[in-house]
């Protein structure tokens, strides 16, 4: 198995690979680990102390649940994990406040103050409600880690991935052009009156396109051992942590798996 990076976009949070010498069950595996399994922090519990706002409770806690939150894997375990059996702790849940008092204006999701800083809105721009002259809202809510496989608030990123192209041209093309017409990513070229492949776009190619309608000298197929990944991330982890926090976590099955097979027999 080999892996080979093809962009890292930190500041977009935006990562992309190969991954060579595997499996569909394994790659499709490792998709899901990343969106279901690997946990973040989202608020969870909401309490009001006032809200005079032209939104109901409810319609605030839900938007408050979705602001994605930094998290530090390593400062706070999940719920069921934790010493306190999920009854609330500090190594288990964190307190966030929101005063917005005789505010007239749009209350941002940077006004959430946090007591661990190193937990904190990602967007701080991301709007909560607008208020009028002489309303507030005041609130204390609790965040907590969970898995995206319970909910989407807590899923630290997107994830696809497809099977690597694989571009032939195997003989003479009568008709060039067709293909270049056909081609929207520039996968092909002509050199010297000859149809020839963009080495340097290939991997863009979309499966999807027949290009044997037009010529059977023009052959694309899927490897069956090769995929690329791509991750974006939603901002509470970066796209490295996610990934390695998956692998991580894949380990951790295995050996469980191993340890109750060995008991079975």
């Amino acid at each position: 198995m080999e892996v080979r990076v093809l962009e890292n976009n930190k500041e977009q949070g935006k990562l992309s690979f190969i991954l060579k010498d595997s499996a569909p069950v394994f790659a499709n595996t490792l998709r899901r680990l990343m969106v279901d399994e690997v946990p973040t922090m989202a608020i969870e519990d909401v309490e009001f102390a006032k809200n005079n706002s032209i939104l109901y409770d409810e319609m605030i806690a839900h938007r408050l649940g979705l602001v994605p939150l930094k998290t530090d894997l390593k400062s706070y375990n999940l719920p069921e994990k934790c010493k306190c059996e999920g009854k609330g702790c500090n190594r288990c849940q964190l307190k966030i406040v929101l005063k917005a008092t005789n505010k007239a204006g749009t209350v941002y999701a940077s006004e959430l103050k946090s007591k661990d800083p190193a937990v904190k809105p990602v967007y701080g721009y991301m709007p909560i409600v607008k208020l009028l002259k002489g309303q507030s809202l005041e609130l204390e809510a609790t965040a907590v880690l969970g898995k995206g496989k319970t909910h989407m608030k807590w899923s630290p990123c997107h994830v696809y991935y497809k099977y690597r192209p694989i571009v032939e041209i195997t003989g003479d093309v009568k008709n060039p052009e067709a293909i270049i017409e056909m081609d929207h990513n520039n996968i092909f070229e002509i050199k010297d009156r000859k149809l020839v492949v963009n080495k340097d776009r290939v991997l863009d190619c979309d499966l999807s396109l027949d290009y044997s309608e037009i010529d059977k000298n023009v052959k694309v197929t899927a490897s069956d051992t090769d995929f690329i990944f791509y991750v974006e991330s939603f901002g509470q982890l970066s796209c490295k942590e996610i990934i390695i926090k998956a692998i991580d976590m894949l380990d951790e099955q295995l050996d469980y798996f191993e340890e109750e097979f060995k008991k079975a027999i």
